[in-house]
């Protein structure tokens, strides 16, 4: 009977890893980069003199899903549209990460090439 059990939840293990492999390798999305980075969307419009936690958690968060390369130049193509709406100042968007202490892997400017190698 125990072995039985054994044998099952051997089974059910070896499907939930099998099932994992894809959303291992999934990359970034621009959908969740947005979702995510809500709470920063009061600061782009209305900048004081400090970030609030909210947004800088949510920064750290976008930051820390990016793995590899690919997610990082997702996740700066995402980032420069975001940056670039109507309304949105470019500037005080830049400045986040920064004014939160964090240290991305690239830096937001008007002119960055998402498809260097370097990000």
């Amino acid at each position: 009977m125990a072995s039985s059990i054994l044998i099952k939840v051997t089974y059910l293990t070896m499907i939930c890893l099998v099932l994992s492999i894809p959303l291992a390798n999934a990359t970034v999305s621009c959908g969740n980069i947005q979702t995510t980075l809500i709470p920063c969307i009061g600061y782009i419009r209305n900048p004081g003199p400090s970030v609030p936690a909210p947004c800088c958690d949510a920064v750290k968060a976008v930051i820390d899903a990016d793995h590899t390369q690919i997610d990082r130049q997702n996740t700066c193509r995402c980032l420069m549209s975001l940056a670039k709406r109507p309304g949105t100042d470019f500037q005080v968007a830049a400045s986040i990460p920064n004014k939160c202490g964090l240290n991305p892997p690239f830096v937001l400017t008007p002119d960055l090439d998402c498809n260097t190698p370097h990000i």
